[in-house]
């Protein structure tokens, strides 16, 4: 079981603090959990609260002690991004330097940034901090229009719903696409989306009269198995491809051929993960045409071979 030890640093925001064990605690591997999710702060007992306005209180009972023990140390966002205690900022770079995982979400960047973790690295925050981090933190490079960036073993999120959208990407990393899109079945969210896609989308006020893209996107998702033009989408909108195109970034932050392609290569790791089809047969049903072009669009995007990634996520089942 993957240890995860999730940092709270007063005052905590609550959501936040509930995102991993949402996520990562509904990980299911063969029945048995994939995860086990502490809680710990620097001082044990009541934890001040960035919600206390409305009457929340947070209790944490374990300290410091179990980041020793953790496999990935997750440092949630926080109401306070000032200097942190010097025995948090040891913790946090010995947990580093013991090759853990080391995560943060929104504002929880501050803090790794404090520590040295990010100097030299890729990361991001949330979106109205980030020049804040910028200017604290000029050896940092960060990335305000992502969802989440992941540099090395050191991964960190946007803000708000960001930290969901990270949390399913350790799922995938850790356990594969299968088991991380059943747990966002089960906590009733999207799928894991890909970290470059835009944090901050600025809505359209048509949208919110219903004229949104979803219907497209899922009737795409349908086909997949099919070849799908930028014209067929633009079609299927009713819109021309130029307006498709700039209402599809728009929604999603990113074009409507790069969404596609990302959907297919889903599709191609449940796939892969869950039955033992070959790789003709695979690339055919996720709409990617022969062998060859699965195996350079997989490569490409996720880092290795899809037999290696099979290899390495398959859980042997017969075909489906």
């Amino acid at each position: 079981m993957h240890r995860i030890a999730v940092l709270a640093l007063p005052p905590v925001t609550a959501f936040d603090l509930a995102i991993p064990g949402l996520i990562l605690g509904n990980a299911q591997i063969d029945g048995a959990p994939g995860y086990e999710v502490k809680l710990c702060t620097p001082r044990p007992g009541t934890v001040a609260s960035a919600d206390a306005t409305q009457g929340l209180g947070l209790v944490v009972r374990q300290g410091l002690g179990v980041l020793r023990r953790a496999d990935t140390v997750i440092v949630v966002g926080s109401g306070s991004r000032g200097a942190l205690e010097p025995v948090v900022i040891r913790a946090l770079q010995r947990a580093h330097k013991a090759s853990k995982r080391v995560v943060s979400l929104c504002t929880g960047a501050f803090a790794l940034a404090q520590a040295g973790l990010l100097d030299g690295r890729g990361a991001t925050t949330f979106w109205l901090r980030a020049d804040e981090l910028r200017s604290r933190f000029p050896t940092v490079d960060v990335r305000p229009d992502v969802l989440f960036v992941e540099d090395g073993n050191i991964v960190t999120s946007a803000g708000v719903a960001a930290g969901i959208d990270l949390c399913l990407h350790l799922v995938m990393r850790d356990y594969g696409a299968a088991v991380a899109n059943e747990v966002a079945r089960i906590a009733v969210v999207a799928p894991v989306r890909a970290g470059g896609q835009a944090q901050f989308i600025p809505r359209a006020a048509s949208q919110q009269r219903g004229d949104s893209l979803a219907p497209v996107r899922e009737w795409a998702c349908r086909h997949l198995d099919s070849s799908i033009s930028l014209a067929d989408l633009a079609r299927r909108a009713h819109l021309s491809e130029r307006t498709l195109t700039r209402k599809f970034r728009a929604e999603t932050g990113t074009s409507p051929l790069q969404w596609l392609l990302e959907q297919r290569l889903g599709r191609a790791r449940e796939l892969l993960e869950t039955t033992s089809l070959p790789m003709g047969r695979i690339a055919e049903s996720c709409g990617l045409g022969t062998a060859d072009s699965l195996r350079q669009h997989f490569a490409g995007r996720v880092g290795i071979a899809p037999a290696a990634y099979r290899a390495a996520f398959g859980h042997g089942r017969a075909n489906r």
